[in-house]
């Protein structure tokens, strides 16, 4: 006779594996959620800068760039400016 599959989560080491997915999972959850209110946070400020006359968009380009290294903002800007001049913008 075939094993019915609600035999094997009776098997302890399922019940383990389960719990411990059960965990990670709603670990991920919450952090999920966390990672939720975090952005609704920081949608927050922008709208605030925006109201307040600042240009959000050119901000978050200051974000990006602060994010890297002076070696690595050099060397897009040095790319950057060489596009630029190869399509006649500067």
């Amino acid at each position: 006779m075939e094993k019915n599959r609600a035999d094997d989560i009776t098997d302890p080491s399922q019940t383990v594996a389960g719990g411990q997915v059960r965990a990670f999972i709603e670990r991920i959850e919450r952090l999920e959620e966390e990672k939720k209110t975090i952005s609704d946070d920081i949608k927050e400020v922008f709208a605030e800068a925006k109201g307040t006359g600042f240009d959000t968009k050119a901000m978050r380009t200051i974000i990006r760039l602060r994010k890297k290294d002076q070696a690595e903002r050099q060397e897009e800007e040095t790319i950057l400016d060489l596009y630029k001049a190869a399509l006649g913008m500067v």
